[in-house]
């Protein structure tokens, strides 16, 4: 057996068996199955021959890489999913005869199981309690339970499940067992009809259920009754929030609510919504546990949220019940820190925090200390490193040379990854740098696997801040010169053609000899080698300075250095300010109806949760001084969306059409106006916030009206916007004028990595990643598959075990599948099938309307350097404020790709002369919360 083979081993993955048991991952028995199959096919006279031996090797190692992709850092995975990669793998090698040996074999075992099955039931499967009593499983109950999970699901078979589920029992099995047999029955038949993932879920809420309630002892609870009915969730509701007090995991103000009201203001239906991703993303990090024993059932996770969003209301019970409405409707979800802590002793609610690091020792310790407990609390966060000196700078005080900003790094890497934020996701932060900083180029390499490891940070996002006078000298081939700040301190707090001036004057310095700690490079030579690294490692991200300070509402009272762990914040920063930002995405999905865009509920949305955002502010608890000082003073929120893709499947349209990008510009203009809106009429009943005046919204300058503002700093021929409305804005500047804002900041539309996945949507405005694939998180791994398009095979009779398995060969993709119509394979089409200009087009259209930023993903199956060069010029020009991740594929995939479909005309920008090499290609590109599991990005 290969060395490859080995890799797969145990432990690193377990098996699930069918009795619901977890076993290791075993390479050899995988070989053993095959090398029966051959020969059963060819005779005992190949046994021995090097020919079979290397064909099982080889089979043996592409389901062990095909199982381990989406797992690794190890996970669980079904028997049955092996052996269908089995098959898979024989037919890919054309064994066709030795795959239907194979299927057979697997028939043989399977009739063999059924007769051990029917001899179980003959005698009576016995079930251990906790207290090492038995007693006899009750059927009647088991049954009433599948039915009750199946009940009013289309194409669910209840005998199927209940067979399936009894498969997986045996003599002895544990009590808390049964319940994981049931639900293992049930997610394995997600990939042949997406309503099984509700049926999964329903059975984990049985099992949720069971174990709350008798955590606390709620008397009401009836042994015969299931599902629904047996929730009781006014006394779930009282006593949960009594013992988290108790246990000192609630704040005692929670009650001062009427948790009776409450109580009955509970939906219990609204648990019928989950798939059994959201719901077991709940279970497993959400809802309040103590000793693995959980406290809430989700509508009281909900409620007890929205309890601890609503405390300092003058009707606290009112605006309790009316955040809850918001949260368990699926209409609106806050940010992962929010939800984890919201009614806690420690309600640390927000979401990103932004800082900027001075260039002294005390300083840059400070900031990781402050990163440290920002991070404790579940906080995204973003460091402005470009004021510290680069290497090679003179310090003063010892008469030593400095090792540069890239030392420091590294122990921010360490930082984060050792304070993982109480065990419930993995610390993140992002560094930023400015491109005319001295190290640079060595900030580029930070991702490598080459080098110096005591200069490499692999745990640690890194983002480039770039001025428009950088991209400018790339267009017009010019030469870039690179800074100790330490020589230029000045740079760092300059946009727009003031900077521009202040650089000229110091490269003029540098000239005359005056300047001696610098490096003059090609503005192309530096712009290629960012996209190179960008490919390769997946970092530093491209930012744009000055469309971010040009546009900033805030820009009278400080200058934005950065933005956040996922590009969508854009706040200043200061020695005695640390920007935060809190967070919340509109499910735009929900708000579709009748094939419309409902504009009055989406209206009545937003006003709801611009009111729960600014909330957050007073509320929030504090890790350090400085960022209570900032978030006080302005009160920034951010207004998101996410479901855009599933918005659009309800709608008919293409991602890459020109309709996608009109719904773009007016769903983001309906938001917009109804934020803003919204926090006018909030400054009407609580102020405005501390830096008002001054401010371009005292000035009456709107986001949409900013774009001029950025127009006339570029250029025309560098700043391509679009500028269309269609609203009357006139009645909002009015309201502006008269009663101000409650808020210097109201939109940003976050990645939505989790929060999503518990409202089942799809993520932000992400395209659909595939049709059909395993998804690997903190919680497990899950087969996602898309209900939109299986609705529309279904509806033309496509949707069979064929089509099933023709999505799991081509990775989801609809391309190649022929007998599918053309008009589904452009509508269905995957990220990678879209040209990404589709994507920058959208964002664009969006960004005009947004006083932030959005985090944006752009996906490329075959990049070139040239097509690097174009996209991301395009972005520029275009005024977007950030970019976040580049999503390539790797080799293993090249082969079934397909060109982009929907091409857009050429961007109106000037071509990369000629094509440049991007370095050694990666097998796969990481996937911020897609692949990775640990990535959990900011929501």
């Amino acid at each position: 057996m290969s060395q490859q083979l080995n890799s797969y081993s145990e432990p690193t993955i377990q098996v699930i068996k069918r009795n619901g048991q977890p076993a290791p991952y075993q390479a050899s028995k995988i070989a053993t199955a095959i090398t029966k199959a051959i020969l059963a096919v060819e005779g005992q006279a190949a046994s021995g021959s090097s020919r079979v031996k290397q064909t099982v090797d080889q089979l043996v190692d592409e389901i062990g890489q095909r199982i381990s992709r989406y797992r690794p850092d190890g996970g669980a995975v079904n028997i049955e999913e092996i052996q269908d990669q089995v098959e898979l793998g024989l037919m890919r090698k054309e064994l066709h005869k030795v795959a239907r040996a194979y299927v057979l074999y697997r028939e043989e075992h399977a009739y063999r199981r059924t007769e051990q099955e029917q001899e179980q039931a003959q005698i009576g499967i016995r079930v251990a309690h906790a207290d090492g009593s038995e007693s006899l499983l009750n059927r009647g109950r088991l049954s009433a339970v599948i039915g009750w999970a199946c009940s009013g699901l289309d194409d669910v078979d209840v005998a199927r499940l209940l067979n399936d589920a009894e498969g997986n029992l045996y003599h002895g099995i544990k009590q808390q067992d049964v319940a994981t047999a049931l639900i293992m029955a049930a997610r394995s038949l997600i990939d042949e009809e997406p309503n099984y993932s509700q049926v999964t879920a329903r059975l984990l809420l049985e099992a949720l259920r069971e174990e709350v309630q008798g955590f606390l002892a709620v008397d009401e609870v009836s042994a015969g009754a299931v599902g629904l009915e047996a929730m009781y969730y006014p006394q779930t509701l009282l006593a949960s929030i009594e013992r988290g007090i108790t246990l000192e995991l609630l704040s005692p103000e929670l009650l001062c609510f009427d948790l009776a009201r409450l109580g009955e203001a509970i939906k219990p239906e609204r648990d019928l919504q989950f798939t059994y991703l959201g719901l077991q993303t709940l279970y497993d990090r959400y809802f309040l546990h103590w000793r693995e024993s959980r406290l809430e059932l989700p509508q009281v996770f909900f409620m007890r949220v929205a309890m601890g969003l609503a405390l300092h209301e003058q009707d606290r019970d009112q605006r309790a019940i009316e955040f809850y409405e918001l949260l368990s409707s699926f209409d609106y979800m806050c940010s992962t820190p929010t939800l984890f802590n919201a009614g806690s002793k420690r309600p640390q609610l927000s979401s990103c925090y932004l800082s900027t690091v001075p260039d002294d020792l005390g300083g840059i310790y400070d900031a990781i200390k402050d990163n440290a407990l920002l991070s404790k609390w579940a906080g995204g966060l973003g460091n402005d490193w470009t004021p510290v000196r680069a290497m090679g700078s003179v310090i003063k005080g010892t008469n030593g040379q400095s090792q540069g900003v890239v030392p420091f790094l590294k122990v921010v890497n360490d930082s984060a990854v050792a304070v993982n934020q109480g065990g419930k996701r993995k610390g993140a932060v992002c560094a930023y740098l400015e491109c005319w900083h001295l190290d640079i180029e060595e900030f580029l390499d930070l991702r490598k696997n080459t080098g110096d490891e005591r200069r490499r940070t692999h745990d640690m996002n890194s983002a480039n801040w770039i001025p428009d006078l950088f991209m400018q000298r790339v267009f017009e081939d010019k030469s870039w010169t690179l800074f100790s700040p330490s020589d230029v301190p000045e740079l760092h707090d300059l946009y727009g053609q003031a900077f521009v001036e202040r650089y000229h004057h110091y490269e003029a310095m540098a000239e005359r000899g005056e300047i001696t700690l610098c490096k003059t490079v090609p503005a192309k030579q530096l712009w290629r080698k960012m996209l190179a690294s960008l490919f390769e490692t997946g970092h530093p991200w491209i930012t744009f300075k000055d469309p971010c300070n040009i546009r900033s509402p805030q820009q009278h009272v400080g200058v934005v250095h950065s933005s956040n762990l996922c590009t969508e914040i854009t706040l200043n920063t200061a020695s005695d300010e640390i920007a935060v930002c809190n967070l919340g995405s509109v499910n735009l999905s929900n708000h579709i109806v009748n094939g419309e865009l409902d504009r009055e509920r989406l209206r009545k949305t937003i006003h709801s949760a611009i009111r729960l955002l600014d909330n957050v502010i007073d509320i929030n608890y504090y890790a350090v001084k400085e960022a209570r000082n900032s978030n006080l003073k302005h009160r920034p929120i951010g207004m998101g969306v996410m479901g855009f893709q599933d918005a659009l499947y309800q709608l008919g349209y293409c991602y890459g059409s020109v309709e996608a990008v009109q719904f773009a510009d007016l769903s983001m203009e309906l938001i917009s106006y109804h934020a803003i809106e919204a926090s006018a009429q909030l400054a009407k009943e609580r102020g405005c916030y501390e830096s008002y005046q001054g401010s371009l919204w005292q000035q009456g300058v709107l986001p949409i009206d900013s774009l001029q503002l950025l127009r006339e700093q570029r250029g025309e021929s560098y700043a391509i916007l679009d500028d269309n409305c269609e609203l009357d804005w006139q009645p909002l500047r009015e309201l502006i004028a008269q009663h101000g804002m409650r808020n210097s900041n109201v939109m940003a539309i976050a990645p939505t990595a989790t929060i999503s996945n518990i409202v089942g949507v799809s993520q932000s405005i992400e395209p659909t990643y595939q049709n059909l694939f395993v998804k690997s998180n903190l919680s497990g791994e899950f087969t996602v598959i898309n209900p939109w398009l299986v609705k529309e095979l279904k509806a033309l009779g496509l949707w069979d075990s064929v089509m099933v398995n023709d999505l799991k060969y081509y990775d989801g993709s609809l391309s190649q599948i022929e007998r599918v119509p053309e008009e589904l394979k452009a509508r269905f089409a995957t990220a990678f099938e879209i040209d990404s200009r589709w994507l920058v087009e959208a964002a664009s259209r969006r960004q005009k309307w947004i006083d932030q930023g959005q985090s944006l993903n752009l996906y490329m199956a075959e990049p070139s350097g040239k097509m690097l060069d174009n996209l991301y010029k395009l972005a520029w020009t275009r005024g977007l404020k950030t970019t976040y991740y580049l999503r390539s594929l790797g080799a293993t995939h090249m082969e079934k790709n397909t060109e982009a479909s929907h091409p857009v005309e050429e961007p109106l920008i000037e071509p990369a002369e000629k094509e440049f090499d991007l370095g050694e290609r990666q097998e796969e590109a990481a996937f911020c919360s897609i692949l990775d599991p640990e990535c959990e990005a900011c929501q």
